[in-house]
């Protein structure tokens, strides 16, 4: 029963990924399109992200008293009322009405994806159990392949835009969704993830050092990829190099399914010399890495330095370190987690996740039209700093969840 809620929580967070990537490249390259401006395009998205600031708080107090299957459900249809809104809009309109009018439809993009995420990754704890690295295992494999589905979504998003247009790409995703939700809501145990001891509202801000810090440290994390990965990086490509919509597309969905492979391999790598391994340390280590890439990368497109190399060459690194250190602690909020309070305090860290992806979002746009594409990488490297600077008060994990990485590096 375990391992079929697990297969069936993670085929819907898939087709659920597959058209989140697809309706992130379809509005971008829509809008970019009709001559909206850099910091216009950012606007679009931040209803998105700071929806998923409450989503997730909200989100992990529900699944924790109803269970994870309606809130998992709910994502999906509430994606499908998000796509069929956007089939409403028009180009003639003003574009301040456009703008909000997105805004409005990207927010509620924004709970469905927030309530599935948090859905699926809470419901991964209550299946592995905590023995012989079945945790890390399942989450990195649930994570990695979440990212390098949401790379091909990147790339279908710019494909189905070239091949039905922007309303019939919209609709051909509702229906794959509508298909995704009748199969939960007729095969997944409704069960999964409810709590016994129906946590109160209060609950929600009520949350472990550990997890507090290491909240912390993911608001920088992920508000360091999305400064240069939400607008600037994109709008560079299209302007600054000429590429065609299948030609952006197709590189965010190259480095986001290349990042979704690392995190998946990431227990492997971490494990890779046979020896049980702190993931603690690992993370600090990972982290100071993460912020020399990111400052070598900021510092050659400022200076003229071979730039189509730093940018090209150097974010694909960016993008392997910065795997292993999503993974890192994706993997530790499990860990640090009580059993009974899993989908609170995922929900809770995924609400920090939301907030950092908000203020880069906004950033992205902010310093491309303030300084360019450098401009947003000095600003990703200054968050790096501040990730694995909070990753250095995280505290051992408890040793009930110490897990050997030799074993999980050992088997398929």
């Amino acid at each position: 029963m375990r391992l079929r809620n697990y297969a069936l929580v993670t085929a819907g967070y898939w087709v659920f990924t597959l058209t989140d990537g697809a309706l992130r490249m379809l509005v971008l390259l829509h809008f970019n399109d009709l001559g909206y401006s850099a910091v216009s395009i950012a606007f679009l998205f931040l209803a998105y992200e700071f929806m998923g600031i409450l989503t997730n708080l909200l989100g992990g107090w529900v699944g924790a008293r109803r269970g994870l299957n309606r809130t998992l459900v709910g994502g999906l249809v509430l994606q499908i009322v998000a796509l069929a809104a956007l089939t409403l809009e028009q180009a003639s309109w003003e574009q301040w009405a456009a703008v909000l009018f997105v805004m409005v439809a990207q927010a509620i993009s924004g709970v469905a994806k927030d309530l599935t995420k948090m859905s699926s990754k809470s419901a991964v704890k209550t299946v592995a159990g905590d023995g012989d690295g079945a945790l890390f295992r399942l989450v990195a494999i649930l994570t990695g392949s979440k990212n390098a589905l949401k790379g091909v979504g990147f790339f279908l998003g710019g494909a189905l835009l070239s091949w039905l247009g922007y309303d019939n790409a919209l609709w051909a995703m509702a229906a794959a969704l509508g298909v995704a939700a009748i199969a939960l809501l007729a095969f997944l145990n409704e069960d999964i993830g409810r709590s016994r001891k129906k946590p109160p509202l209060r609950s929600v801000l009520s949350k472990s050092t550990a997890i507090n810090r290491l909240s912390a440290a993911r608001f920088f994390l992920f508000g360091s990829r999305d400064i240069w990965f939400v607008v600037a990086l994109p709008v560079f490509l299209a302007e600054g190099f000429g590429w065609s919509h299948q030609g952006v597309g197709g590189f965010l969905a190259a480095w986001v399914i290349g990042y979704g492979m690392v995190q998946s391999l990431a227990p492997r790598l971490l494990g890779r010399r046979g020896h049980k391994v702190d993931e603690v340390r690992s993370t600090r280590q990972w982290g100071i890495a993460l912020a020399v890439v990111s400052a070598l990368i900021a510092a050659a497109v400022a200076l003229d330095i071979a730039a189509t190399a730093a940018i090209v060459g150097g974010l694909i690194v960016f993008g392997v370190v910065f795997a292993m250190n999503s993974s890192l602690h994706s993997y530790l909020v499990l860990a640090y987690s009580d059993d009974e309070d899993v989908a609170l305090d995922v929900g809770f860290y995924y609400s920090a996740n939301a907030a950092g992806r908000f203020v880069g979002t906004l950033l992205s746009g902010l310093l491309y039209l303030w300084g360019g594409l450098a401009a947003a990488l000095w600003g990703s490297t200054a968050f790096v700093a501040l990730t694995w600077a909070l990753t250095l008060r995280l505290p051992p994990l408890p040793d009930n969840v110490s897990i050997s990485l030799a074993d999980v590096g050992s088997g398929d």
